[in-house]
């Protein structure tokens, strides 16, 4: 994935209208995982992140604040960077955009691009977005496509990229390198966007003050988007006297961003690069959104979480690792207080940090506080993948030896790849496997008809062997929670764990003899009131003090609420799809095509399946969901555009499993293959189809469904089915000819 010498690492420059949550911490704490990761394996990483402070918001906001630009952003950065410090995050940079050694270089990209013939002056009539700085192709009076704030018509004079000349060798450039954009939905979504046409982009505006000068021409500012995206090479010295890092460093290895904001780094940022005639990024990464309860999180809803919180009362660790464990990296995730504190108690207090006070506490007891000698092979039988263990005849010490040694490959493998979440659920079965040894072979009792040397013996190869897997699973977990894993390797007597050599990890690299550290707990048990005492400061923080300035003040096309997704950038983070609007495109959706099919219930179905995903209500009955969508047709004032039925994301998949849920006599749980990914999918379609009978099948799903639990089953998507009858009996939609997996239906 990268050059082994080196790796850049950058995550997107989060825009100061708002002040910092756990979405931004999300991204970062990613960021920081892998640069830990790198550095850990002896490879020269630098790792950067920062703030974006430019562009119409920030002015708006600053003047409705009462104060000026520059110090309404000093202030959030200010705040932005504290929250980076206080939860440890390895940053290598932090750029700001209003620094002078952004704004230099960033004149010198701009006049580059000119003087090599990419960048001309024009006139500019139509839409601006202002939440999301961007212009939009609609016309006036219409709703931005991307977030559904209303628009602002601008006629000013600009300067122009001339991105159309870059349609076929963008299109080129993403054919012949695969990885360049991850996951594979968003490199779908930005192929797409590219074969579409691509018109010129304005690069400059003259109704706003608030951002970088273009060089020679005062009156333009240059687009907040030519300025932000230029951080990653200007933080590196480009343009300045001294460009050594950006000879070391550049081109990034991977750049991390929201799903949000992918065609900016997948479309615009290339073209400005190959423009520039300088080298392309390796790999941009966009993760997906992170939920409160369900919801996106945003300051109109009041949900917004500050990773403060966590931090306050279970610590960074306890975040870090929820978030890389419950989220697969690049997919939707949900955060709540419950599944924090559940995850927090199972996994790290009860888990390893047990696991590491038993095994330690013995050896000091019944050792003197060293590790002991055990005669054990030390040569294991490699299993390859610790979740699929190897049977063994030679006792279950030798067993926990290729159980621990099998599990090394594999992670740093997960880790190569962003699978998070995979990594820690090996590792956490080397965990479990540890312990319940540990529990089955109860060294601490005294062995009936033994003498005291054997009863010795037995116990040294028991917690050598604990130990020694501790190590390891210390080893491989650190650079998801590197405050615990210190601690425990200093417990385990071995010093500083940023100074040990983690790149050739292997069993029996624990010496007998080593004198353990000093012992203290690792995870407390959360106290029964953790969730209650986070509600309460979450609420506190929440309302609204009377003397009290907020961060941003919206502007009058920004009232409906920011949005606050993982990983929020500019002000395109995670457009809040407001519920009224969505609503009403699925009830919309709904009339209009039962004007042109005969199974109206299944439709109105359909759109009380997606209502009730966006809102989080019932569902309802087919009957009930097209009474609802006929009583409410006249208050629809115009049928929904395509753009209305593109937020539909409608998919082909296939389905790999299916089997019944114990206790629900309707609903069977069903993976299914997208083709770039695997999603576990709850229907209701039981009383209609066997199992059995549905493997191999190629079914309609609305992709883009936020998840919903049934019966403690995450359900990540719907299957699409007519439903016919009194009864209503499904009937799954599908095709007469052969349909790729993961197709989009549009």
């Amino acid at each position: 994935m990268s050059n082994p010498e080196k790796f850049y690492l950058t995550t997107p420059i989060y825009y100061v209208n708002a002040r910092p949550h756990i979405g931004h911490a999300y991204t970062t704490i990613v960021a920081d995982a892998i640069a830990r990761r790198k550095r850990a394996l002896g490879i020269d990483t630098w790792f950067l992140t920062g703030t974006d402070e430019h562009g119409q918001k920030i002015e708006r906001s600053a003047k409705q604040a009462g104060i000026d630009p520059q110090h309404f952003t000093d202030k959030v950065a200010a705040e932005f960077r504290g929250l980076w410090d206080r939860l440890g995050l390895t940053y290598d940079d932090f750029i700001r955009t209003t620094e002078p050694r952004h704004k230099q270089a960033v004149q010198k990209f701009f006049t580059l691009l000119k003087e090599r013939g990419y960048i001309y002056k024009g006139s500019y009539t139509g839409q601006y977005c202002v939440f999301d700085e961007a212009f939009v192709d609609v016309p006036p009076g219409a709703p931005c496509p991307d977030c559904g704030r209303p628009t602002e018509t601008l006629s000013e004079e600009n300067y122009f990229f001339k991105l159309s000349a870059f349609e076929r060798k963008l299109l080129e450039f993403y054919d012949a390198n695969p990885d360049f954009i991850r996951p594979e939905t968003r490199r779908n979504e930005v192929i797409s966007f590219v074969r579409s046409g691509l018109k010129d982009l304005s690069v400059s505006r003259t109704s706003i003050k608030w951002g970088i000068p273009v060089p020679g021409d005062e009156q333009h500012v240059i687009y907040v988007w030519l300025d932000a995206l230029a951080n990653y090479i200007t933080a590196l010295g480009y343009g300045s006297s001294d460009a050594s890092k950006f000879d070391r460093y550049w081109a990034a290895d991977l750049q991390i961003v929201g799903k949000e904001i992918s065609r900016f780094h997948c479309v615009y940022w290339p073209a400005f690069l190959m423009a520039a005639g300088l080298p392309l990024p390796k790999s941009i990464v966009a993760h997906g959104w992170l939920l409160f309860e369900e919801s996106k999180m945003s300051k109109s809803r009041g949900n917004i979480v500050r990773a403060e919180t966590i931090l306050d009362v279970l610590g960074a660790d306890a975040l870090r690792y929820f978030l890389l464990r419950e989220i697969r990296f690049g997919q939707d995730g949900s955060f709540s207080f419950d599944a924090l504190v559940q995850r927090y108690n199972a996994d790290m207090a009860n888990g390893y940090g047990n696991l590491v006070s038993r095994t330690l506490t013995m050896i000091q007891k019944y050792f003197d506080e060293a590790i002991p000698e055990a005669d054990i092979r030390t040569t294991p039988n490699l299993s390859g993948d610790p979740l699929r263990p190897p049977h063994s005849e030679t006792g279950g010490l030798v067993l926990l030896q290729d159980i621990a040694q099998g599990a090394i490959e594999p992670v740093a493998e997960d880790y190569d790849n962003l699978r998070f979440a995979a990594a820690l659920e090996r590792i956490w079965f080397v965990v479990a496997m540890v312990d319940g040894e540990l529990t089955s072979k109860a060294p601490w009792k005294d062995l009936v008809g033994f003498s005291k040397e054997e009863q010795e013996k037995y116990r040294a190869e028991i917690l050598y062997t604990a130990a020694e897997a501790i190590r390891i699973i210390t080893a491989l977990v650190y650079p998801i929670i590197p405050d615990a894993a210190a601690r425990v390797w200093a417990q385990l007597g071995l010093g500083d764990i940023k100074k040990a050599d983690l790149k050739n990890l292997k069993w029996g690299d624990l010496k007998p003899g080593t004198k353990l550290g000093e012992l203290g707990p690792v995870f407390p048990r959360a106290e029964k009131d953790a969730i209650t005492r986070m509600q309460e400061i979450e609420q506190q923080n929440n309302t609204p003090k009377p003397d009290e300035a907020p961060a941003a003040v919206p502007a009058p096309a920004e009232v409906a609420g920011a949005a606050a997704a993982a990983g929020q950038s500019r002000a395109h983070a995670a457009p809040e799809h407001h519920t009224s609007k969505l609503e009403s495109i699925v009830d919309g959706l709904a009339v209009a095509m039962s004007e042109s099919t005969s199974e109206s219930s299944t439709v109105a179905a359909f759109a009380g399946a997606i209502r009730a995903d966006i809102t989080g209500g019932p569902r309802e009955t087919p009957a009930a969901a097209q009474a609802t969508a006929a009583s409410e047709a006249p208050a629809v004032p115009d049928k929904i555009t395509i753009d209305d039925f593109a937020k539909v994301e409608l998919r082909v998949a296939q389905i790999k499993v299916a089997e019944r849920v114990p206790k629900a006599d309707k609903l069977l749980r069903l993976e299914v293959d997208l083709g770039y990914e695997t999603r576990q999918i709850l229907a209701g379609i039981a009383g209609a189809y066997e199992p059995e009978s549905l493997i191999g099948r190629k079914v309609i799903i609305v992709a883009n469904l936020a998840p919903r639990k049934l019966r403690g089953l995450e359900s990540n998507g719907m299957i699409v089915a007519a439903s016919l009858g009194e009864k209503d009996k499904p009937v799954l939609a599908g095709f007469l000819e052969d349909v790729e997996i993961g197709a989009r239906l549009k």
